[in-house]
């Protein structure tokens, strides 16, 4: 966690100056600070989560569960529109994710420190939705989104473990500065995804990064491709053509 702080600590240092070029996010700060504290708890969740079972099982699960609550949270409180066919795509996304993460049992404590890290990931989604529309422009909220995110989380750090956050620091810039980096270009893509489109077709749509990654693990971790993580694929595959296919 404390390296995750680092990364999201860089973040917030490489976009601080850009706060002088945008307009404050005016109507968004409690959707700011409401989107600060999932992710803190979504932190929380998903280490535990890790320590109880591995990683490419939970989080699959967890990555899985998160466009349908995401969808089911933007329709029932923010009123969004979806359709028969969106919901297909949803769903063809959700389970082809899980297919590729449940290989392996899973323990009742792990599956639901996994339910927890899906539904913080569903309901930061849907805040961050309501809040990159409320801001004047969506580069004041993506800008201010990670100067809380990494404010926050590198001075709780810095102040819970002092001299031994700042020793990892000095030892572990250079790649924490470039995550730090690469993780502004992700999530602010997203972000400013959901200023132009619907939440729960996007929230879904986001999901199919794991496709990368298992083509990563085929290809240079010369990880099998069971039939089960296929099914996943070309669950996950189809289910992102329906999405994409409509207007």
């Amino acid at each position: 966690m404390s390296r995750r702080a680092l990364i999201d600590g860089f973040s917030a240092l490489i976009l601080a100056p850009a706060a002088f070029l945008v307009p404050l996010p005016a109507n968004a700060w409690h959707w700011l600070i409401a989107s600060a504290l999932v992710h803190g708890i979504y932190l929380f969740a998903l280490i535990k989560s890790f320590e109880q079972s591995d990683m490419t099982v939970a989080y699959p699960i967890a990555r899985g569960i998160a466009p349908m609550l995401a969808a089911a949270g933007a329709v029932a409180f923010f009123h969004e529109s979806i359709s028969i066919a969106v919901v297909v795509g949803i769903l063809a996304i959700a389970a082809g994710v899980m297919l590729i993460g449940v290989s392996h049992r899973l323990g009742r404590s792990a599956l639901l420190w996994a339910v927890l890290t899906g539904t913080c990931i569903a309901t930061y989604t849907v805040i961050d939705a309501q809040g990159v529309r409320a801001a004047p422009t969506a580069a004041s909220y993506i800008i201010w989104t990670f100067i809380f995110l990494g404010g926050a989380l590198g001075t709780f750090f810095a102040l819970w473990r002092g001299r031994e956050f700042f020793v990892a620091a000095a030892g572990q810039w250079k790649p924490g500065l470039i995550a730090g980096a690469l993780s502004i270009v992700t999530y602010g893509f997203a972000l400013y995804a959901f200023r132009l489109g619907a939440t729960p077709r996007l929230a879904a749509l986001r999901e199919t990064s794991i496709l990368f990654g298992t083509a990563i693990a085929v290809i240079f971790l010369k990880e099998r491709l069971t039939r089960l993580r296929l099914t996943g694929v070309l669950a996950i595959a189809g289910g992102a053509a329906v999405l994409i296919a409509l207007r």
